[in-house]
């Protein structure tokens, strides 16, 4: 059951809720997340698909606050902002190269999305919460950690953890704390060649 502050997302087609339900707040519960929940949320990750089964992609992840403290210095200042109130902090790397032949894995990129989307779906099915970011220090993350940048990417930096109250925020982010909408269907999905060729 989708809960009600995202019951005005509206679909143009029939969809299961629980995409309609996954959404990134910003708001954090400081509240612990177990290690058997945390445990679940990777083992979803690790059954997404991908390139001749690959499985391309790194996560690291920070509970404890001697650790947080490293990964939330990755963090742009806006993002600090909110997601120091963050209980686990993930970065997600991609394998550059395939295990199978040292070869480029121009794929690992999207596998580790998918990876990622499996975990944040598993998430909201634990009554948690993900917001993945952009906004961090590539070069810093690659040092910070010791995770070789010849054999990763790093590609976001994950917050999980259980949603609080947009009061706990800062003014302007507070009143932005909502579900966004999606573009139209018609502009992402078309069927036959692209318009105009």
């Amino acid at each position: 059951m989708a809960e009600q502050v995202t019951k005005s997302r509206k679909t143009e087609a029939e969809v299961d809720p629980m995409f309609i339900d996954r959404w990134s707040p910003v708001a954090f519960s400081r509240q612990p997340v177990p290690g058997k929940d945390l445990a679940t949320l990777f083992e979803a990750a690790r059954w997404a698909p991908s390139c001749f089964n690959e499985q391309p992609w790194l996560f690291l992840y920070a509970t404890q606050e001697k650790d947080l403290a490293r990964f939330r210095s990755l963090l742009v200042e806006g993002n600090r902002v909110w997601a120091d109130r963050a209980p686990v902090l993930a970065v997600v790397f991609a394998r550059r190269r395939f295990q199978r032949n040292a070869k480029p894995n121009r794929h690992a990129a999207f596998d580790a999305g998918a990876a990622w989307m499996s975990l944040a779906l598993q998430a909201r099915r634990l009554g948690l919460y993900t917001h993945a970011m952009a906004g961090f220090d590539e070069e810093w993350s690659y040092r910070a950690l010791d995770v070789p940048k010849d054999r990763f990417e790093a590609m976001a930096v994950i917050a999980i953890g259980r949603r609080d109250e947009a009061l706990v925020l800062p003014g302007d982010l507070a009143k932005r704390e909502l579900p966004s909408d999606r573009g139209p269907i018609a502009g992402m999905a078309i069927e036959g060649n692209f318009p105009g060729i």
